[in-house]
């Protein structure tokens, strides 16, 4: 079961796609990832940028906690449309779902207002190269606002994500098999 921890959607369970490619951040993790982003202001009134957003649990939780908007990913049809039923259910209605790969989004430059927080839970499948040009499009298209945070959970069995010239690691956590990594714009 995934449940929204805080916020006006504390408490609010939501589905979660079935199968083996996917596996929803724990409460406990989210928990501590939240109460840092909280504790450094990365919260009220942000935009949020969800990749590889599965059950949509991280920028649900963001937008439940006081951010302003959020952009979820996800490349699967069914799935982006199980996470506007999460948002709908929520009444979290102000985050948008986007059904495409994060790659091909990350493509392009940013065509809007760039984000203050990025979220990045991708698939442990995913190889660190192809990880480490995740980041580097996020610089290079113009996707981040000075001083953004970007954040990348995976397991403690990878190494830390190569990161481009533009972010740069402050902080690591780990909590069981999760890892998460901290980084900033400059």
């Amino acid at each position: 079961m995934v449940r929204i921890i805080a916020g006006a959607a504390g408490g609010r369970r939501l589905q979660a796609p079935a199968g083996q490619l996917t596996r929803p951040t724990s409460d406990r993790v989210r928990e501590a990832l939240f109460s840092r982003l909280e504790h450094d202001g990365m919260l009220d009134a942000t935009r949020v940028l969800d990749l590889y957003a599965g059950s949509g649990a991280l920028g649900i939780e963001a937008l439940s906690r006081g951010a302003r908007s959020a952009l979820l990913v996800e490349q699967g049809p069914a799935t982006a449309r199980m996470i506007r039923r999460n948002l709908d259910s929520t009444g979290l209605s102000h985050g948008e779902v986007v059904a495409q790969r994060v790659e091909r989004l990350l493509a392009r430059p940013c065509g809007g207002a760039a984000f203050d927080l990025v979220l990045a839970d991708p698939p442990y499948a995913l190889d660190e190269v192809a990880l480490g040009q995740v980041l580097a499009s996020l610089v290079a298209g113009h996707w981040l606002v000075a001083h953004a945070v970007v954040v990348v959970e995976r397991s403690t069995r990878t190494p830390e994500p190569t990161w481009p010239a533009g972010l740069h690691r402050y902080d690591t956590r780990s909590y069981g098999e999760t890892q998460v990594w901290y980084a900033k714009t400059r």
